[in-house]
């Protein structure tokens, strides 16, 4: 070897140093000395140093990847055309841009200009499988590769000095550059592989959906005679006939009805009928059974809670003064918890105990609100009557629309099938009287009854109202007593307490004080009857007031609001407005009397 292919300028020593300990020999400078003085040549590397050949058979080029607290120590690749020197490992490491998608082509810049395919499938070979290169006349060439994986290895070469063989020309060197490169192969590829990777992922939902969809119901059986006589025994039967009600039902949706098979059809129907009482009477069991329930649970609730009193009184026991004094300070502190827990839980418990006996108030108050008292029977009876009157003229207008539906079939009979025989003529034709006649009679016979309810609803409506004004008449008559009662009784005590000729006094003043207050109340009835009347669309008591106050400012609205109220024949109140403009407004209703009459 000459002294050109051992030439290297100086400012880089390390480099060098590493060559030489890849070739076995001490590490020796231009003049002699030797460069790395701890090193070992019976091992023929630097002491502290791990040994790494990567031309090594069977070792990749580029070594493991290592953790990224760890750096990745580069040092010196040798080929057979070409050696690769590492860069300064202080320089930040060489941009690259974006990865794109399946990105399998790497471009290499900084190719010596004296470089051949045959020399980059030598350098890059190594990293793995390549399908093509594509060289450039300036000094640069995109790889790609079979694998996305080897890429990787090949951007580990970017910022490596290559030198081809021991020559120093300029045209014999450059600085790898390994960057990504977008190729439209390698974007086709990896969309193909996405819509292959998407197939599989709907293909397994759907076999999931699939397995966990329910299984679907068994056909239904189109109908027959055979069918529906064995339909109609399942109908009958409590076990089978939710599975019967279904094929009928499926049988009157797809439209098997006929003229031939509609009395069959008819059956079925009035048997499935029939199970509305078994289905009552099965829901009032389970009520029963649910009710049972409550008061067990309740008598178990009850119970409880009674444990948990004895428990917290237990806790208030030894809460007190001459118990508690013996205990230490870790004891009284567990004790004063467990009380705080056995109230919280008691508390609850009572609670949800409370919370049943309301319930069970309610609905003891609705059976109570159902079963009217004696001061309301008649309202009542009136109420019953109106709601069975009702109910029979809803029966009535079924039966009536059932025998128009039969008059109609008839005379579809009659004008499609046009009978031969004359005993059939005639038998149709009384069956066609007849049933008119009934028609007729049922027409009647309802509308007397609509009358008789509508006659039934205002008699209870003029019952109501008579009721209400007897009821405030009533209230009024008591007052009226309660103050007599109370003025006689403070005349009484008066009088006893005064002598003759003072009570003889005093009643005079009393009977003056009597006239006086009749004689106001007659002015304010006056007075108050002639303002409403000025205002026929009624007055609120509080815009009364205002007139009256302004008469005489001791006037109490309380007092007004009583005297109209003892007067309904000549004054009432109504309620005027919608919503939040609601209003109570008092009319002049003493002419309507004499209307009236």
């Amino acid at each position: 070897m000459d002294s050109n292919s051992i030439t290297m300028p100086m400012s880089d020593p390390n480099a060098w140093a590493t060559a030489m300990n890849n070739l076995g020999m001490p590490p020796m400078g231009m003049t002699g000395q030797p460069l790395m003085p701890d090193f070992d040549p019976n091992l023929g590397m630097m002491a502290g140093i791990t040994p790494m050949n990567p031309m090594m058979p069977g070792l990749s080029m580029v070594p493991a990847p290592l953790s990224q607290d760890v750096p990745v120590v580069k040092e010196i690749i040798h080929c057979k055309s070409c050696t690769l020197f590492p860069p300064n490992p202080n320089l930040p490491p060489p941009a690259t841009r974006d990865r794109p998608p399946g990105c399998k082509t790497v471009f290499v810049g900084g190719l010596p200009e004296n470089a051949t395919e045959q020399l980059i499938m030598e350098v890059f070979g190594q990293c793995g499988d390549i399908t093509a290169i594509r060289k450039s006349k300036k000094n640069f060439c995109h790889i790609r590769f079979a694998e996305e994986s080897t890429v990787d290895k090949a951007l580990f070469l970017s910022g490596y000095r290559i030198r081809l063989g021991s020559s120093t020309d300029k045209k014999d060197t450059g600085r790898l550059h390994v960057d990504f490169a977008q190729a439209r192969d390698d974007l086709y590829e990896w969309e193909c592989r996405q819509r292959m990777l998407a197939r599989e992922e709907r293909h397994r939902r759907k076999l999931e959906e699939d397995r966990l969809r329910p299984p679907s119901p068994p056909p239904i059986v189109h109908y027959s005679e055979h069918e529906c006589s064995q339909l109609g025994d399942k109908i009958k039967d409590d076990g089978k006939f939710a599975e019967a009600v279904r094929v009928l039902l499926t049988w009157l949706e797809r439209g098997e009805v006929n003229r031939r098979n509609a009395n069959n059809f008819y059956s079925m129907i009035q048997s499935s009928n029939s199970h509305i009482r078994r289905l009552m009477s099965e829901k009032s069991q389970h009520e029963k059974e649910m009710e049972e329930a409550k008061d067990k649970f309740k008598t178990a609730l009850a119970g409880i809670l009674a444990q948990f009193e004895q428990i917290v009184s237990v806790f208030q026991a030894a809460s007190k003064q001459k118990a508690w004094d013996h205990f230490s300070k870790a004891q009284r502190k567990n004790l004063d918890m467990w009380r705080k827990q056995a109230e919280e839980i008691r508390n609850m418990h009572n609670e949800q105990l409370m919370g049943i006996r309301r319930e069970e108030e309610m609905e003891m108050s609705d059976d109570d609100m159902e079963d009217a008292p004696d001061s309301k029977d008649s309202e009542d009876s009136g109420v019953s009557q109106a709601e069975a009157l009702k109910e029979e003229n809803d029966s009535l207008r079924c039966q009536l629309d059932a025998y128009r539906n039969e008059v109609e079939l008839l005379k579809q009979e009659q004008g499609k099938n046009q009978p031969i025989r004359s005993e059939e003529d005639s038998t149709h034709s009384q069956q066609l009287s007849f049933l008119q006649q009934a028609l007729q009679g049922m027409q009647k016979q309802l509308l007397k009854m609509r009358e008789e309810l509508k006659q039934r609803e205002a008699e209870l409506e003029k019952s109501l109202e008579d009721k209400q004004q007897l009821k405030n008449q009533v209230q009024n008559l008591k007052e009226g007593l309660q103050n007599l009662q109370n003025a006689h009784a403070l005349q009484v005590s008066v009088t006893e307490t005064l002598s003759s000729e003072q009570s003889e006094c005093l009643r005079g003043v009393f009977h003056w004080r009597v006239e006086f207050i009749c004689l106001l109340e007659h002015l304010l009835f006056w007075i108050i009857s002639t303002f409403l009347h000025v205002h026929p669309f009624g007055a609120s008591i509080e815009y009364i007031c205002s007139y009256l106050q302004r008469l005489d400012t001791k006037i109490n609205p309380t007092e007004v609001e009583s005297l109209l109220s003892r007067l309904p024949c000549t004054f009432r109140q109504e309620l005027t407005g919608v919503g939040a403009s609601l209003e109570k407004r008092w009319n002049f209703c003493g002419f309507q009397g004499i209307k009236s009459t």
